[in-house]
């Protein structure tokens, strides 16, 4: 890798930054609610405004080390996936699941739950964490692993949403990884074909004889989807740019019989969506060709949008420009839903006919571990998940047992 390695936080400024979060949390009222102190999020759900105090987490920000001999990172929960794949990928490693939008914090990806292209074989976040330190309801800061350190809370941590502490530090498994990512997108003219070949990538790891390690599909229509898989690779020669004036979703679509393909650098796989917020940038215009040759390429990033959505919410401009038109407001909805495999591609046509938002993000998801999470009790070794229109985000998931789909609609 030629990028260079960033400086990491360290584990003096580490401890002084869990000694601030806990003199936070000792300062707030008795009976008074906890929360973290922070005013984004990546919950696709308007915040609620409030003055009441909260946890220091300004301390908790970065990446304490990394130990590219063991594939391991320590790093603090406020840490955004951006920070922590900068600080791995000079080492040639990244985390196993790396989620869509660049602002996502390990932390709430772990108590949240977080899902992409390669949870097909590596599950989700909370699957690669070796070990945590939690600050407690109780005010104490406690270590939690899988063998013989507070192993209930260890297990019920996953999908908890903040309920049983706040993680402080989180110990991950990384793994390694190429220059790029080689990329092949596979058409499908009927649904039911297109969740087969998923099955059977998922089995074989292969595709037409050719290795898999990402797997995600989009679907456009009931008569147009993809799968991408990408393969890891060191391989020289040229990369596609699509952090300018392309988009990359509209690049996926083909009427040819046999895969087209593509390459991007492994940076800029990991962020693909998170240019144009999946294809929520639309919304905006940002992929109008002139109002997109005008927009700072630094802005096309999904925090900008959020900020987009802030001012919409704040001054109803959306609304207002719906009431001119005589036309009620609009709810805005994002949602992920989880789907046996073997039901998806009759989820998709009801999706299709009954709310025909497009187009829907699919992602393959099985546990990785050989054992269940407590708030998140599907079979191990035994599901996909699919997520569908729009940046996916840790709303509801429904608790269930088996095979999964998953799927998030467009605002």
């Amino acid at each position: 890798m030629s990028l260079s390695v960033p400086t990491t936080t360290g584990a003096a400024a580490h401890d002084a930054g869990v000694q601030r979060l806990v003199a936070s949390h000792r300062a707030i009222p008795e009976g008074a609610p906890v929360r973290l102190a922070k005013r984004t999020s990546n919950l696709f759900r308007a915040r609620t405004a409030t003055d009441a105090p909260g946890l220091d987490t300004s301390g908790l920000t970065g990446v304490v080390s990394v130990d590219p001999h063991a594939r391991t990172a320590d790093v603090q929960g406020m840490c955004t996936y951006e920070d922590l794949v900068d600080a791995t990928l000079p080492h040639g490693l990244t985390p196993l699941v790396v989620p869509q939008l660049r602002t996502i914090t390990l932390g709430g990806a772990v108590t949240g739950l977080g899902i992409e292209s390669t949870s097909w074989r590596n599950g989700l976040p909370h699957e690669s964490v070796l070990e945590m330190d939690v600050l407690t309801g109780a005010g104490e800061v406690v270590t939690a692993d899988a063998t013989s350190r507070n192993t209930d809370l260890f297990r019920g941590f996953p999908n908890s949403y903040g309920t049983l502490g706040y993680a402080t530090r989180l110990r991950i498994e990384l793994e390694p990884v190429g220059r790029t990512v080689s990329l092949r997108h596979v058409r499908f003219h009927d649904l039911d074909t297109l969740l087969a070949a998923v099955g059977d990538v998922m089995t074989s790891g292969a595709h037409d004889g050719e290795a898999v390690d990402y797997l995600d599909g989009v679907v456009f229509t009931a008569d147009e989807s993809y799968l991408v898989l990408g393969r890891r690779t060191d391989e020289p020669g040229p990369t596609s740019d699509y952090t300018g004036q392309r988009v990359f979703y509209r690049s996926i679509q083909h009427d040819r019989p046999r895969p087209t393909r593509d390459t991007l650098t492994t940076l800029d796989y990991l962020w693909r969506w998170d240019t144009d917020w999946f294809w929520c940038s639309r919304a905006f215009g940002a992929q109008n060709p002139v109002v997109r040759r005008l927009w700072p390429r630094r802005w096309l990033r999904s925090s900008v949008y959020w900020k987009l959505v802030a001012l919409d919410r704040r001054f109803d401009v959306a609304d207002r420009l719906e009431a001119r038109k005589g036309l009620p407001p609009r709810e805005r909805v994002v949602q992920d839903v989880e789907i046996p495999l073997e039901r998806t591609a009759d989820f998709l046509r009801w999706f299709l006919r009954e709310v025909p938002i497009e187009p829907i993000w699919l992602c393959p998801l099985q546990l990785r571990a050989d054992h269940a999470w407590t708030l998140y009790p599907l079979e191990p070794g035994s599901g996909t998940s699919t997520s569908a229109s729009g940046p996916p985000s840790p709303s509801t998931r429904p608790a269930g047992r088996g095979p999964r789909t998953a799927a998030s609609r467009t605002p």
